[in-house]
């Protein structure tokens, strides 16, 4: 099999004609084509009076070898499949956490035989949309289920964004099994795939029942407390669940609690578990009308039906020493709920597959890291996190309400009114300026950067638009120190995984780091 790449197609492309497209731009006979197979496709807006589709194919055919010498862009492809190690261990290897991290963890260890157990403090995820829905309708919080904690991790209430600027040969693999349990097949060949949070929750459930299936164990509502350790090794963990507390006898603990279980932070301190700060970032979400940033990024092509709501991405550097960038964009999406603590208040970002709400958002991050914390203390970067959330949380009216503004008021201290873009923020919003919960550097940052963006896309600094506080969970402000080998640097048999260890940024690369903790576990016994 050959790969072709940067094969330039029009938007009214047929793309059931992939057969006599390659025939006729790459001068190969009909008849000489076994198979031609979509792999890529991207969008090129570069001139917004050309905006056209860029694909990659597969193709079989006769005499590939000479195909790969005489055609510009063709690499050889070969399909490697995945096959986990078999694990010898005797002991049942627990999962503490069933987001990303944990389900493909979970995944790999069933496949390898392990009959792993798997702890998540929140519910499923059908339990679990009844929390998030009436946080969302009343300000009613509950704690261990919301959108951070529960099945399917923080990324089930999100965009389902599944790009990653991280290689590796697991990713594929991943992509395919989402499809397997529901995922749209286009994830297999968009340039930016995503899921979408409607369709995500389907697919968790299906992973989920493929892990019981062969042999493990799920059990919601098990909230991580403790693990006992003896000579150096972990040797059980506890949990509390309907207000018991219950123990597992277990060698091999798997820790993908994701960022927001600030709890296990605390825990794993008190316990002399090696963590040392992390930098992150902290900011806003900014709203415009999905119809402006798709007439901003494809011209007169806006709207025709070959393209989807349209994303960005930005980054500037400032002359205070800052950079502000903008992080899961969500175009025709919402802004979410996504407080997990009482008292505190927390944004992120959301779309659905179809991508068609009025406005779209992202967030605008500010880099923040241990010299900002004021302390060296290694969770200083958490208690950074929560001072924010905590200012957030006043100023939105002290219920759950968001602090908005409008774009406007912030930058040139205009009337904080809504025009065209209403926020779609729920239970509700309150006018408050980010000043009033961000630091000056975030904000000074903030008023630097967006109008440097609004020289990169036309609209972006629109007085109108609108600004949502606090966006403070876009990675984890700890590292939960790990070797080579993948293991706690203070206790053997303890594998640090994940975006909450501080390993990932996303679906992706959470995914691909529980699928290396996976196998780290089953290689533990490879020469028992």
């Amino acid at each position: 099999m050959i790969r072709v790449n940067g094969i330039s197609v029009p938007l009214d492309f047929d793309f059931s004609g992939l057969e006599e497209l390659c025939s006729k731009k790459l001068r190969i006979k009909r008849e000489s084509i076994k198979s031609v197979r979509l792999s890529k496709r991207s969008v090129d807006a570069r001139r917004k009076n050309d905006v056209h589709f860029i694909i990659s194919v597969d193709i079989t055919a006769d005499n590939e070898g000479k195909l790969l010498r005489i055609i510009k862009n063709a690499v050889p492809v070969t399909k490697e499949d995945y096959i986990p190690p078999a694990y010898k261990g005797r002991c049942r290897p627990v999962v503490v956490g069933f987001g990303p991290a944990g389900m493909f963890a979970a995944l790999v260890l069933a496949m390898a035989g392990a009959r792993p157990i798997v702890l998540e403090r929140g519910a499923d995820v059908d339990t679990r949309c009844k929390s998030v829905e009436l946080f969302r309708t009343t300000g009613k919080l509950d704690p261990e289920c919301n959108v951070q904690f529960g099945e399917g991790g923080a990324g089930t209430f999100s965009d389902g964004k599944l790009t990653t600027g991280v290689k590796d040969r697991r990713i594929s693999w991943i992509l395919e099994k989402f499809v397997e349990f529901g995922a749209p097949e286009e994830i297999l060949w968009l340039a930016k795939p995503h899921i979408g949070t409607d369709k995500l929750r389907g697919v968790v459930k299906a992973l989920r029942e493929r892990v019981i299936s062969l042999g493990g164990e799920v059990r919601f509502g098990a909230r991580f407390c403790g693990f006992d350790i003896s000579e150096g090794r972990i040797v059980s963990v506890s949990y509390e669940k309907d207000g018991s507390q219950n123990s597992i006898s277990t060698s091999q603990v798997i820790l993908a609690t994701g960022h927001s279980a600030r709890d296990v932070f605390e825990l794993l301190h008190e316990k002399s578990i090696s963590l040392s700060q992390k930098s992150f970032a902290v900011g806003v979400r900014i709203e415009h009308l999905r119809q402006d940033i798709d007439r901003a990024m494809y011209g007169r092509s806006a709207g025709h039906p070959a393209l989807k709501a349209a994303d960005y991405k930005l980054a500037v550097h400032l002359p205070n020493g800052r950079t502000l960038y903008t992080f899961c964009m969500c175009p025709g999406g919402e802004v979410m709920a996504a407080s997990s603590e009482n008292g505190r208040l927390a944004v992120n970002g959301m779309s659905y597959f179809a991508r068609n709400e009025e406005n779209s958002n992202s967030a605008l991050l500010v880099n923040v890291g241990p010299e900002d914390y004021g302390s060296d203390h290694p969770l200083a970067g958490m208690y950074f996190q929560r001072e924010i959330e905590e200012k957030a949380y006043i100023a939105g009216g002290s219920d759950y309400h968001a602090p908005v503004s409008v774009l406007g008021a912030f930058l040139d201290g205009g009337e904080n009114i809504f025009g065209r873009v209403k926020p779609s923020y729920l239970p509700g919003t309150r006018f408050a300026l980010p000043d009033e919960y961000l630091p000056d550097f975030v904000c000074e940052s903030l008023r630097l950067g967006i109008k440097e963006m609004g020289k990169k896309i036309p609209g972006f600094d629109d007085a109108e638009a609108v600004l949502t506080g606090v966006e403070s969970r876009s990675s984890s402000p700890v590292r939960i120190n790990r070797g080579e080998d993948l293991v706690s640097l203070s206790a053997a048999g303890l594998y640090p995984c994940g975006e909450g260890a501080g390993y990932a940024g996303g679906i992706v690369s959470a995914a691909v780091d529980g699928m290396k903790c996976a196998e780290a576990v089953c290689s533990a016994y490879e020469n028992n």
